[in-house]
């Protein structure tokens, strides 16, 4: 009687590789849905990260808002999130700028800036994210120019706030309300060597002759003072005579007034002459 085939139970798998390389055909199936189900699960959720926002991508279109922070799910393999920074954000510039007087000056700074979440949809199409050297970096160089092309390289040294100030107003002006400028730094103000040489120079020679011009004010001042005060005591004695002249009682009413109380000593007025005088002791009254 020819034996059947017919087996009783799951039907085996053979793999190559000898004895216990068998594994049933819904171990196999259970596996390839669980790995279907992981990355259908990876590539339906997103997270947009702290200080960002996400801008949803589908077959190239751009949806027309963003998203905020956090979790959430999306259609899989056809879309994308792209993370926007919108926390300030430092990048630095360098520009080479000329004076009014045809001097070349390097300047180095960094610029502050931050993207606003109006803007983060238009940023991402115009600039993929990033419109730091696309918009920002360009536009300060030529802010930085502008201001400098009115001062001479000596003004430039001297001057770094209002530079700084209206750079900063016409980099603003030039970029819009699309980004904000939050401010700028300057760094380093590069000069050739000759012309540092030449402005230090100058410089020194400025401040010794201001010192020198205030040693003159104050000699001056002092020489004045002490005529007005040398001046003051001469219309004093003046005045005093002049009333010791009018009035001879006031001045022995002053000397009884400073009259110790000691018998006063007699001295004769001539030789020749039977006169004396009277002289009479000053100071401090004898105590009692």
């Amino acid at each position: 009687m020819p034996q059947s085939n017919n087996r009783i139970g799951p039907e085996l798998v053979h793999f190559p590789g000898g004895p216990g390389s068998e594994l049933p055909t819904r171990w196999v199936g259970f596996g390839l849905a669980l790995f279907v189900l992981v990355v259908l699960a990876f590539t339906s959720s997103y997270v947009v990260q702290p200080g960002t926002r996400g801008i949803m991508v589908t077959l190239g279109k751009t949806a027309p808002g963003f998203l905020s922070e956090g979790f959430g799910f999306k259609p899989p393999f056809i879309t994308n999130i792209v993370n926007v920074n919108v926390r300030q954000q430092t990048q630095t510039v360098s520009a080479a700028c000329f004076s009014s007087d045809l001097q070349q000056v390097a300047i180095d700074l960094r610029v502050l800036y931050r993207v606003p979440e109006k803007s983060v949809v238009e940023i991402y199409k115009q600039f993929a994210g990033d419109p730091f050297d696309s918009l920002i970096a360009p536009r300060v160089q030529e802010a930085l120019k502008e201001t400098t092309a009115s001062l001479t390289a000596e003004q430039i040294v001297k001057s770094r706030e209002e530079i700084k100030q209206k750079a900063l107003a016409a980099a603003r002006a030039k970029i819009g309300t699309i980004l904000r400028v939050e401010d700028i730094v300057m760094r380093d103000i590069q000069l050739s060597s000759e012309l540092e040489r030449a402005i230090e120079a100058k410089m020194v020679a400025e401040q010794q002759a201001a010192q020198a011009r205030f040693t003159q004010m104050q000699t001056q001042v002092e020489a004045e003072t002490a005529v007005i005060s040398a001046r003051g005591q001469a219309d004093a004695i003046t005045v005093r005579g002049e009333a010791l002249k009018l009035n001879p009682a006031f001045l022995r009413l002053k000397l009884v007034e400073r009259w110790n109380g000691k018998s006063p000593l007699v001295v004769p007025v001539d030789k020749h002459s039977s006169g004396a005088s009277l002289l009479l002791p000053l100071g401090e009254s004898p105590t009692p």
